[in-house]
C-alpha cells in the first residue's frame, strides 16, 4: 500500500487552506437545507445565519476573511459613509497624504491587492490614453508582455493576466535581458523567497530601468517599511494588501509608487469606464484603508511582538502538561505574516492521534481553531506529528480558547484504530475515460494508471492539462490524487471513489474550487 500523501498546495504568504476537511468544515453552516435564519446585527451576527466564526490561528489568509479592521479603520469608514464626495477629488488628496506617509512618490487605494496589480498593469500598457484603456483587454498592437522570474509565478499573477498580457517567464539573468523588446509592458517580483536573489528586484529593476520598463512588486502580505524597501531596490510601484496586516478593510488594498503611473491606474479602476471598473472601491474602504495606514506609523509594534510571544509562551505552556510534548518557537523569514510561530510536536502513536487528525478536531469543534499547519497521518506515519500556531491575527483571549482546546486534545485523544488495508479488490492499471461533473458544467478526463505493491501511478488527463498521479487501493476503496500547472497556479485533484469491475466512480474535490462527482470506465 501508498505509504505517504502526496501534497500539492502552494506554500507562500497568501497560502489556500489545504484540500478537503478544513474548507469543508469552514464552509460549513449549522442551518437546517432549504431553511434560512433572520440576520441579528450584534456579537453573533454569524450565527444568527448558522455559521460559526474561527479563532484564527494560521495568519492573514482572505479565505479566513482576512484581518479584523482597527478601532480607527471601522470610525472612519462610518464618518466616510454619512457623506458625498467626488471621488476624483478624494483619491487626489488620499494620495498626496499616502504619499507623505509613507515617503513614496505617490499612492493611490484599490479594492484589493488583485486589483492593484491589474490596476498597474493596465496603466504600464495603455498610460491614462483613453483609446487605448477602452481596447483592454484586446492588445492589438499594444505592448502585450509581462516579464516575471520563475520564482515569481504563483496563483495571483492571475490578476495580471486579466488584462490580456502574455507571461514571459525566465530563469536566469541572461534570459531576463534577452526577453525584453518592443513588446514588454511591465516586469512582475512577487516580494518574498528570491526578492534578493540574483533574480531579486535590485537586479531586475537596474536593467528594466535601462529598458524603460517598469517594475511591479507584489508584496500583499508585507508589513509595511518606511522608506519603502522594494521602491529602495529600484521597483517602480509595490501592492500592499490593505485587510491583512495593517488590519484596514478587507476589500481595500494600496499602490505605492511612480505619480504619473499610479494616476493612470486610477483612470482605470471606477468610478471611470474602463476595465477596471468592476473592481469598486468605495469611499468608506478609501479613507479605512487611509486611517489603517496612519494607525501603522502609530501602533507599537514592539508590544505586539510582545503581546504575541505571551500568547505562545501561555498555549505552549499549557501544551506541555501532557507528557511527551514539546514545544519550539519559530522566527519568520519574511515581511509577510511577520510573527513568530509556535511548533507543537509529540510522537503521535504514543498518544493516538496525528498531527493532521488533531488540526480537523481543532477545526470542526467548538470553539472552533483553525491552524498555521500540521504534519503526521496515519497512513504516512504517526511518529512525528505536530501542529503550528501563529498568533499575527489571533484577539486577545484566543490564547487561553486554543490553549484549553489544544491541551484536551492531546491529553484524551479520542483515539483511532489504525486502518485495515484489505487486498486490492482488482487492478485497474490500465486507461479510463473518466466524465467529472461540477457544481456547473462537465469535462471529459482520462487516466492511464499502473497499480504496483507500492501504490499507484502514471497520469491525468484533463480537457487542457495534465499531471502525474499518485494514489492507492484498498479492497473496493480507491484514491487518485493529481496536480495540473497553469501558468503561475495548479489545479489540485483528490478522486475517491470505489472500483466495480470495469467502473469507477465517487466524488471529487477541487479545493476552492469546490467538489463534484466523477464516473470513468475501463477502455478497451
Amino acid at each position: 500500500m501508498l505509504t505517504q500523501q502526496l501534497y500539492f498546495h502552494m506554500v507562500n504568504r497568501r497560502e489556500l487552506l489545504r484540500t478537503g476537511g478544513l474548507l469543508a468544515a469552514i464552509s460549513g453552516t449549522s442551518a437546517r437545507p432549504g431553511s434560512a435564519s433572520p440576520l441579528r446585527v450584534g456579537p453573533e451576527i454569524y450565527q444568527s445565519i448558522g455559521v460559526k466564526p474561527v479563532i484564527n490561528c494560521k495568519g492573514t489568509f482572505t479565505i479566513l476573511s482576512g484581518s479584523q479592521s482597527l478601532p480607527e479603520v471601522k470610525a472612519a469608514m462610518d464618518a466616510a459613509s454619512r457623506h458625498y464626495v467626488h471621488m476624483d477629488e478624494l483619491m487626489d488628496a488620499v494620495g498626496k497624504r499616502l504619499a507623505e506617509i509613507t515617503q513614496a512618490d505617490w499612492g493611490i487605494v484599490t479594492s484589493g491587492c488583485a486589483a492593484a496589480l491589474a490596476h498597474a498593469t493596465a496603466a504600464c500598457i495603455a498610460g491614462a490614453d483613453p483609446e487605448k484603456l477602452q481596447r483592454l483587454p484586446d492588445l492589438t498592437g499594444m505592448k502585450n508582455e509581462v516579464i516575471a522570474p520563475r520564482y515569481s509565478r504563483n496563483v495571483y499573477d492571475h490578476a495580471v493576466r486579466m488584462v490580456g498580457v502574455r507571461m514571459v517567464e525566465v530563469s536566469t539573468i541572461e534570459e531576463y535581458r534577452r526577453a525584453f523588446n518592443d513588446r514588454t509592458a511591465m516586469v512582475m517580483v512577487l516580494a518574498g523567497s528570491g526578492d534578493q536573489g540574483p533574480l531579486g528586484t535590485e537586479a531586475l529593476s537596474k536593467i528594466a530601468k535601462e529598458k524603460g520598463v517598469p517594475l511591479l512588486v507584489d508584496a500583499a502580505a508585507e508589513r509595511l517599511t518606511i522608506p519603502n524597501v522594494h521602491l529602495g531596490r529600484g521597483a517602480t510601484m509595490v501592492a500592499y494588501s490593505g485587510g491583512k496586516c495593517f488590519r484596514g478593510p478587507q476589500c481595500a488594498g494600496m499602490l505605492l509608487g511612480r505619480k504619473d503611473l499610479l494616476q493612470a491606474a486610477w483612470i482605470h479602476s471606477a468610478p471611470h469606464h474602463a476595465f477596471g471598473r468592476p473592481m469598486k472601491v468605495g469611499k468608506e474602504e478609501i479613507m479605512g484603508m487611509l486611517a489603517a495606514v496612519e494607525a501603522w506609523v502609530k501602533r507599537d509594534h514592539k508590544a505586539e511582538w510582545k503581546q504575541w510571544e505571551g500568547w505562545l509562551d501561555q498555549i505552549a505552556t499549557r501544551a506541555k502538561r501532557v507528557p511527551g510534548v514539546t514545544t519550539e518557537i519559530l522566527q519568520p523569514r519574511g515581511l509577510s505574516n511577520n510573527s513568530p510561530q509556535l511548533r507543537i510536536s509529540w510522537d503521535g502513536a504514543a498518544l493516538g492521534v496525528s498531527g493532521r487528525e488533531l488540526e480537523k478536531r481543532l477545526a470542526d469543534g467548538t470553539p472552533r481553531i483553525i491552524l498555521g499547519g500540521s504534519s503526521g497521518t496515519r497512513r504516512a506515519g504517526l511518529s512525528k506529528s505536530s501542529i503550528t500556531i501563529m498568533p499575527y491575527m489571533m484577539m486577545p483571549g484566543d490564547d487561553k480558547l486554543a490553549a484549553e482546546r489544544i491541551h484536551a486534545e492531546l491529553a484524551s485523544p479520542q483515539k483511532i484504530a489504525a486502518p485495515a488495508s484489505p487486498p486490492p479488490a482488482g487492478n485497474i492499471s490500465g486507461q479510463w475515460d473518466v466524465q467529472v461533473q461540477y457544481t456547473a458544467a462537465s469535462s471529459t478526463h482520462s487516466f492511464v494508471l499502473e497499480q504496483g505493491t507500492g501504490g499507484l501511478q502514471g497520469s491525468h488527463k484533463g480537457q487542457f492539462l495534465s499531471g502525474e498521479v499518485r494514489g492507492y487501493i484498498e479492497g473496493d476503496q480507491v484514491q487518485i490524487q493529481s496536480s495540473h500547472r497553469y501558468e503561475g497556479t495548479r489545479i489540485d485533484y483528490e478522486f475517491t471513489g470505489t472500483l466495480a469491475g470495469d467502473q469507477m466512480k465517487g466524488s471529487v474535490d477541487v479545493g476552492e474550487y469546490g467538489k463534484g462527482t466523477w464516473t470513468a470506465r475501463r477502455r478497451v
